[in-house]
């Protein structure tokens, strides 16, 4: 294409995520972990512990923190219908929890409410709808494996395993499947270079499936070949389609017939130690068995940390007696075996990817200084900021309706 360069050159010329999705919100700061729990029932066992307290009892159980304290005067998250007024004076029913995604892969339960939350980046909740999608890098670690970027329909807290949090990039800048958070001028110039049109879910497609962890953050290279970008689109989605797990109107992940997992020995109510056979292809919680875990599940990482270690621990870790965070189930829920072997499934099922994503980042690219050339990059400073959302309403502290 006339006046755009195209090279081999080293990854460091590469474009960063965050020059293609320039808009990005940083992880949430929950500033108590009570507020999270792997089912519904223990958040609201919890809260109606709590607002049957009061005075000291309540507020030590609550976990003041500087952001957030039972007198706290904060306004209503964007979507939710939850109480503004002060905690201190709270008695009625929990707020519906809402799914949240708890670091990789971890989808848990959250209590939107406002003033339980240190900072809920509200920018984030106003653009949460059935047409956005987020996607979430991953801290960098020095020759670790596993995807530098992940994709969920359902609100990230961005947390990552690896030291250097990541960033939120939602796929649209507003409700609706409105204004993609892309570089301006970026799908015209790929629409032109591959002859067909370019969307703003084929960028984050082929961003989730050629992306390249970096220490300046998540890089995508971006083919000059027109087949490499329709084959690495076409991957990306069905990478995507994996991680949202039947969300947005796909089909849940399956493995192929006999390879799927199952319990083979029923998991204990409270095991106390994950590990993994490899010669049975078989996970134990204690004396419980699930098989067949392929070995590529049991050896996926992310940030440096093994997933499905990780997923256990949030679950059965000892919490301190007498707090909110030790009130949970008595025993081992049903859904949670449900959960674990589609976490399985998924894992298993992006490995067996890899190969294919490795093989997208040969081959020549349309570097940084090609997308200068064709005025694509630097991005405009207004394209980091949140969009103005001038007609929305939301209920602001004591009852108070702000005009945003």
């Amino acid at each position: 294409m006339r006046g755009v360069t195209e090279d081999v050159r080293p990854d460091d010329d590469a474009p960063l995520l965050d020059e293609l999705m320039p808009w990005s919100v940083a992880p949430l700061r929950l500033g108590r972990s009570w507020i999270v729990a792997p089912d519904v029932r223990t958040l609201r066992a919890r809260w109606d512990r709590l607002v049957k307290t009061e005075g000291d009892e309540r507020e030590a159980l609550f976990r003041s923190s500087r952001a957030r304290t039972p007198t706290s005067s904060v306004a209503a998250l964007p979507g939710q219908r939850t109480g503004t007024g002060r905690f201190a004076r709270e008695s009625g029913p929990c707020p519906d929890p809402v799914r949240l995604v708890h670091g990789p892969f971890d989808e848990q339960w959250l209590i939107p409410d406002h003033r339980l939350i240190d900072n809920a980046r509200p920018e984030l909740w106003r653009v949460a709808d059935e047409h956005q999608l987020f996607a979430v890098e991953q801290g960098y670690v020095p020759g670790g494996a596993g995807p530098s970027l992940l994709v969920t329909a359902a609100l990230p807290d961005g947390r990552s395993p690896a030291g250097r949090p990541g960033r939120i990039r939602p796929l649209f800048r507003r409700p609706g499947g409105r204004e993609p958070n892309l570089a301006p001028g970026l799908l015209r110039l790929l629409s032109e270079r591959y002859g067909l049109g370019v969307t703003a879910g084929d960028v984050l497609a082929w961003a989730v499936a050629a992306g390249r962890p970096s220490p300046a953050g998540c890089r995508v290279p971006l083919p000059c070949d027109p087949a490499v970008w329709r084959s690495g689109v076409e991957l990306g989605r069905r990478l995507t389609d994996i991680q949202l797990r039947g969300a947005r109107g796909g089909e849940r992940p399956r493995l192929p017939g006999g390879r799927r997992p199952y319990v083979r020995a029923p998991i204990p109510a409270r095991p106390t130690a994950l590990a993994y056979e490899p010669e049975e292809e078989t996970l134990t919680l204690d004396e419980g068995r699930v098989s067949p875990v392929p070995s590529e599940a049991w050896e996926f990482h992310v940030g440096g940390v093994r997933m499905l270690e990780q997923w256990f621990t949030h679950r059965t870790a000892p919490a301190e007696p007498g707090t909110l965070e030790a009130t949970g189930p008595a025993a081992w829920p049903q859904e949670w075996t449900s959960e674990l072997l589609e976490l399985i499934t998924v894992l298993a099922l992006l490995a067996q990817r890899e190969p294919e994503r490795a093989r997208l980042a040969e081959g020549a690219r349309l570097t940084r200084t090609a997308l200068r050339e064709a005025g694509v990059l630097p991005v405009p400073e207004s394209t980091r900021r949140p969009a103005s959302v001038l007609d929305h309403r939301e209920e602001g502290p004591e009852g108070q309706f702000a005009l945003l």
